[in-house]
């Protein structure tokens, strides 16, 4: 069986690491580059980094920062937010990124997953949903940091991702994020089982039992970032924990 991933998520606004609840309620929490070295240290297996305004206030993602972070960190990391184009993914690239993330610019020309995983190869290429769940029961794509509500169901757009080369899902659950009441485990084991990349859950982890819960059935790899930036539950005693558990880690 594959090893389990633990992924700090820094959310950056203005150069600044900040977290909230429900993706509004921002504070916050600390230079991300000094946030990003102390995760490495600790035991943190990637780490995702994403300008939550960029693609709403329209402007790309700073190079500079993700270069600063590259010589700071020793293990992969993926860059998300206003990357709409294969020249931005190949500025990130060679600033140091990994991987790459992208959101509402692949919903509004999914061919663009086509042409990056064409020029870059599917194994770098990540798609970030954000996903809420309607009054019909069914859980629907959401754009523009969770501010523009579309009628797209997030298992059709997974799937759809998927075939035109997108490598891994990055699921977040906008009515779990923030809440630290445990991940959505209903949508995110219907996508791992329906997709062939791994998918990696996104929003709510709050104990290291709602950890185990989802890296148990339902995901390949969770993502949490307050509890982690607040210094609520720390990466060894996590990976600790889920080891107790029989849940294979690094």
């Amino acid at each position: 069986m594959l090893t389990k991933r633990i992924i700090p998520c820094l959310d950056i606004k203005d150069g600044r690491t900040v977290k909230g609840t429900n993706f509004v309620d921002l504070r916050d929490a600390g230079d991300p580059v000094e946030l990003a070295a102390l995760y490495a240290e600790k035991g943190a297996d990637e780490l995702v980094f994403l300008d939550i305004t960029a693609t709403n206030e329209k402007r790309k993602t700073l190079a500079a920062l993700v270069d600063r972070i590259a010589h700071r960190i020793n293990i992969p990391f993926t860059v998300g937010g206003g990357i709409s184009s294969v020249e931005d993914v190949r500025v990130l690239l060679d600033s140091g990124a990994d991987k790459i993330s992208v959101n509402t610019s692949a919903f509004k020309d999914p061919e663009l997953i086509n042409r990056l995983s064409a020029e870059f190869g599917s194994q770098c290429i990540v798609l970030a949903i954000d996903a809420k769940k309607g009054e019909d029961g069914e859980w629907y794509v959401y754009l523009n940091g969770g501010r523009l509500a579309t009628e797209k169901k997030c298992l059709d757009w997974a799937i759809e991702a998927v075939q035109r080369g997108a490598g891994e899902i990055l699921l977040t659950s906008m009515d779990h994020d923030g809440t630290k009441a445990g991940f959505a485990k209903e949508i995110t084991g219907l996508v791992s089982r329906s997709v062939n990349v791994p998918v990696i859950a996104s929003g709510g982890g709050g104990t290291p039992i709602h950890f185990y819960d989802i890296l148990d059935r339902h995901a390949d790899a969770a993502l949490a970032a307050s509890i982690f930036h607040f210094g609520e539950i720390s990466i060894p005693e996590l990976k600790a924990f889920l080891k107790q558990k029989g849940i294979p880690v690094r």
